[in-house]
C-alpha cells in the first residue's frame, strides 16, 4: 500500500497530497461504496461538498471504515446560497451533521461570488472554534483573488481550481506562491480528455516507466506540488490512480509536461453569466 506523502500548508497543517474526489458520484449507495473502496485501498483524503449532495454517504463510509478519525483528511465546501454570515454559520454545522463529524479538516468557499467576505468571516470563526482545521477557497482566478483575498484576516490555505497539463494556472500560481497558498486540482486528468491521454510525450513516458497515461499526468502534478484527488467508482481504477509514488519524472520530462500548457481550461470563473447560473442552484431543496 502506497505511503502517501503530505504537503505542509501555510497554517502548519499537513495535508495528504493525494486524495479521492466525489464530484458527480451519486448518493444512491455508490458514493458510500467508492469511498469505502478508496479508504481500503489506502486513501486518507476525501473531498466532498454540500453541492455534491453526498456528504452523508461520505461520512458513513468514514465511520464504517474503522480507520481512526485523525488519520483521514476530510474536505467539504460551502455553497454560494449560504454565504450570508448567519447562513454560513448554519451551513457549516449542517455539513458537520451530515458528515457525522466533530470537525472537518478543510472547508472551502466553493464558488467565489456574492457575499464572499461574510462567508469567509464565518469560516475564520469556525476555524477558531475548532470546527474546521484549515480554510480555503475554490475557483478563484487572479482577478477574483485580487478582489477578495486582500481583505481577508486569514490567508486561505488552498485554492482549489481546474488544473491539468493543458491548463497549468501559471499566473494564479505566482500570486498564490507569494502567500504560500497551496493549489488543489479539480479535473486533474482533464475530465478524461482523450487528446491529453494521447499526447506523444505522455504515452512515451508511460511506456518508459511501465505506467498508464493517467499515472504519468498525476505524477507530474504531484511533483509540481499540486494536491490531486482523481475520482472513480471502479475499484481497480481507484487503486491504480494511486500507484504514482514508485517512480519520478526527471527535470527534462517535467519541462516537456510543462510545455503542454494551453493556458486555458474548460471552465472560466470570470465569464459573464457564471455567477447568475450558479446562483439558481438550490442545495437545500431536500433538507
Amino acid at each position: 500500500m502506497a505511503n502517501i506523502p503530505t504537503f505542509k500548508l501555510n497554517d502548519g497543517n499537513e495535508i495528504p497530497s493525494f486524495g479521492f474526489g466525489t464530484f458527480q458520484i451519486p448518493a444512491d449507495g455508490t458514493t458510500y461504496q467508492a469511498v469505502k473502496d478508496a479508504l481500503a485501498a489506502g486513501y486518507r483524503h476525501i473531498d466532498t461538498a454540500t453541492a455534491y449532495f453526498n456528504e452523508q454517504e461520505v461520512g458513513k463510509a468514514i465511520k464504517d471504515s474503522g480507520i481512526p478519525r485523525d488519520q483521514i483528511w476530510v474536505t467539504s465546501k460551502l455553497w454560494l446560497q449560504d454565504y450570508a454570515y448567519e447562513d454560513a454559520k448554519k451551513a457549516i454545522d449542517l455539513s458537520l451533521k451530515k458528515l457525522g463529524l466533530d470537525y472537518m479538516d478543510m472547508y472551502l468557499i466553493h464558488q467565489p461570488y456574492g457575499k464572499v467576505d461574510e462567508a469567509w468571516k464565518a469560516l475564520e470563526e469556525a476555524q477558531k472554534a475548532g470546527k474546521i482545521r484549515s480554510i480555503g477557497v475554490s475557483n478563484m482566478t487572479p482577478k477574483i483573488w485580487n478582489k477578495f483575498v486582500p481583505n481577508f484576516d486569514v490567508m486561505p490555505a488552498v485554492n482549489q481550481v481546474e488544473f491539468n497539463p493543458y491548463f497549468q494556472q501559471k499566473e494564479l500560481r505566482q500570486i498564490m506562491a507569494k502567500n504560500g497558498v497551496a493549489l488543489e486540482a479539480w479535473a486533474p486528468l482533464g475530465q478524461g480528455n482523450a487528446d491529453l491521454f494521447k499526447e506523444p510525450v505522455i504515452t512515451k513516458m508511460a511506456e518508459k516507466y511501465g505506467k498508464d497515461a493517467g499515472q504519468i499526468i498525476l505524477r507530474f502534478e504531484h511533483q509540481e506540488g499540486v494536491t490531486v484527488f482523481p475520482k472513480s467508482v471502479h475499484e481497480a481504477r481507484i487503486k491504480s490512480n494511486m500507484e504514482i509514488f514508485d517512480f519520478e519524472l526527471n527535470s527534462a520530462e517535467m519541462d516537456q509536461m510543462r510545455a503542454l500548457d494551453k493556458g486555458k481550461g474548460m471552465h472560466d470563473p470570470d465569464a459573464p453569466g457564471v455567477e447568475e447560473m450558479l446562483s439558481q442552484y438550490d442545495v437545500h431543496a431536500n433538507d
